[in-house]
């Protein structure tokens, strides 16, 4: 069975086919960060409108890569949600329209779910059951995964997801964005241990809370010299500290949650994933407490379509018949899918 993923859930146009004997034939992504860099972050209706520009020929692209025709594929999945509700009906329509010129079902898939089982497309996939670290701009979540579609959120965020905290102090660094890479790579410089930015909500449950360490960042650029955003290291210096203190977070979390799972593999995903820091002390935690770790490949970390084409496949016996309903919600909690047996 050959199906076609199609990402448009926020600025990213990702396309590719997945084939259940061969595995991932084909991916390819286009990102707009050059189109939104100059207004520091994302404008919905210029990435609607790139997504309309972009999603045809890059399916073109991947059917010459995998060597196929539209014809040869058995199903076309595509992210129905959680995103920008525009960018979502792109790819909606398309999908649908695909699907009901060839007669092959369109899969709707949950973004969420489908950065969960990115993972499971490694050359070494983890088993369920497993508990998931969901880490990106928009989410910050810890999630019991028993089987496909058996989730139960066991931490979120109560306020700024670790993605989102990253751009923001990103911002107030001054740095270019996409600000989270960009203050990752300027932290590599910068001593870590010469400001000691809280661990909100350490210690009490799996919940996260990154809102007030941003304050805390803010009210320490003020307290400097007017010059302060001038200085190189002490940028590097703050950005270091900063990010210290998240992954300090993210790693005491996600421990706690091993402990109290009873759980031995831990799969994290998401933009943050692909963090060098978090993932090696996240290593190192595993090492100390007897769970495994287990990540997609960085460029799978953040938004593509092998993922969406993936978890297509897996929910392709969920498939409605006859034409196509176009889904589009910008809103969607994981725990509402249903397990699949």
């Amino acid at each position: 069975m050959r199906v076609l993923g199609i990402e448009t859930s926020c600025d990213e146009t990702g396309i590719a086919i997945y084939d259940s004997d061969r595995g991932l034939l084909a991916e390819v992504l286009f990102s707009q960060i050059d189109t939104h860099a100059r207004f520091g972050g994302v404008v919905p209706e210029l990435a609607s409108r790139d997504h309309i520009a972009r999603t045809a020929p890059l399916i073109t692209d991947v059917l010459g890569d995998a060597g196929l025709a539209l014809t040869d594929l058995d199903a076309i999945a595509y992210t129905a949600g959680p995103g920008l509700v525009g960018a979502l009906m792109v790819g909606g329509c398309v999908a649908g329209s695909l699907a009901y010129a060839l007669g092959v079902p369109a899969i709707p898939v949950h973004h969420m779910e489908a950065h969960l089982l990115a993972a499971r497309l490694e050359e070494d996939p983890p088993e369920f059951p497993f508990v998931a670290l969901l880490v990106s701009g928009g989410h910050s979540m810890l999630v019991e995964v028993a089987g496909l579609g058996a989730y139960h959120t066991i931490g979120n965020t109560l306020d700024d997801a670790a993605g989102e905290a990253f751009d923001k102090v990103a911002r107030l660094l001054d740095l270019p964005y996409p600000g989270g890479p960009a203050l990752a790579q300027l932290a590599e410089s910068g001593n870590e241990s010469r400001f000691d930015f809280p661990r909100p909500m350490k210690g009490r449950g799996l919940d996260f809370s990154f809102s007030g360490l941003k304050t805390a960042v803010r009210l320490q650029l003020e307290s400097e010299s007017e010059t302060a955003i001038e200085d190189t290291a002490l940028r590097a210096d703050i950005a270091a500290s900063f990010q210290a203190a998240v992954v300090d977070s993210l790693v005491d979390k996600s421990t706690l949650a091993m402990q109290d799972t009873g759980q031995t593999r831990l799969v994290v995903s998401g933009g943050v994933g692909a963090n060098a820091s978090l993932r090696r002390q996240l290593r190192e935690a595993g090492e100390r407490h007897h769970f495994q770790v287990y990540y997609p490949r960085p460029g799978f970390c953040t938004d593509n379509g092998a993922m969406i084409a993936y978890a297509g496949w897996c929910r392709r016996g969920t498939a409605a018949s006859g034409a196509p309903q176009i889904q589009a919600r910008p809103r969607w909690p994981l725990d509402e899918l249903t397990a699949v047996p």
